[in-house]
């Protein structure tokens, strides 16, 4: 299993590369087939908020879009009132089964 991640002082981080190595040896599939596969459920998840669809992925968490209405904001250096237009957010919401996975390795 390759678990090199990229040192960030006390931060590891964990890039698509390394995300598929990891998932091709814990599956016993080839690299490009997981690549494959990866690249599949990243397109799917993103066409259906596109579609301003929720993603439900029991045990791990819901994917949405949220609207963000217009704002007003002050720039502080100028004091200039700038106009933020609305806009699409994506939200992630951890199911509670990711959430307990990952308190209780701390």
């Amino acid at each position: 299993m390759n678990e090199q991640y990229h040192e960030k002082e006390t931060e590891r981080e964990m890039n698509k590369g390394e995300l598929i190595d990891r998932v091709a040896d814990e599956c016993g599939l080839t690299r490009h087939a997981t690549c494959r596969v990866i690249n599949s459920v990243l397109k799917a998840i993103s066409e259906a908020l596109a579609a301003e669809d929720k993603v439900k992925l029991v045990g791990f968490g819901t994917f949405s879009v949220a609207q963000r209405p217009p704002r007003n904001v002050r720039v502080p250096h100028t004091g200039e009132v700038m106009r933020i237009p609305a806009r699409n957010a994506i939200r992630f919401k951890a199911g509670t089964v990711f959430m307990e996975s990952v308190r209780s390795r701390h």
